[in-house]
């Protein structure tokens, strides 16, 4: 089995993606991961700005692109079951196979700021955005929700100060 990891690291960005990347390094590189789909190409509209996303056979990519031309955020979904093993790890722990709850206690316990919204999860300051929605059946935990985080967004420095206000 061959392993694929990623990590984490806000505000800077994930494994071999930068925020403030140009686009068109971002479409090469995530082309080495599977297939990509671009979305809204240059366009840096509010509602309707670029995307572009990898396809790998287990998990998806987001790379938001809301200036047209440089990486803003990406955003990673849990992986799936496959040949591979995936991981994406913050600070040595595995984000996709961490209980939510318990993965937002161990984040508070590095001493960071986190505004719990049972369905979504913010760090401010760091900028890290969770989902607890899920698409299709997940694994429920003792409040109905999914047990795991289905997303994960990395974001620079002040992308979720708003929430702070």
């Amino acid at each position: 089995m061959s392993r694929v990891h990623f990590e984490l690291n806000p505000p800077h960005g994930i494994t071999g993606f930068s925020l403030g990347e140009a686009a068109d390094a971002v479409r090469a590189a995530a082309a080495e991961l599977g297939e990509v789909k671009v979305q809204d190409d240059g366009s840096a509209d509010p509602v309707h700005y670029m995307k572009i996303l990898a396809l790998h056979a287990q998990f998806e990519i987001v790379f938001h692109i809301e200036d047209g031309k440089t990486l803003t955020a990406a955003e990673m979904w849990i992986p799936r079951p496959g040949p591979e093993e995936i991981t994406v790890r913050f600070r040595g722990v595995d984000v996709f196979r961490t209980p939510a709850r318990e993965l937002l206690k161990q984040l508070d316990g590095l001493g960071l700021t986190v505004l719990d919204e049972t369905l979504y999860a913010f760090v401010p300051r760091l900028s890290m955005g969770f989902t607890r929605v899920a698409g299709h059946d997940v694994p429920l935990d003792t409040d109905g929700e999914a047990l795991y985080f289905q997303a994960v967004l990395t974001g620079p420095h002040d992308y979720y100060d708003y929430k702070l206000a």
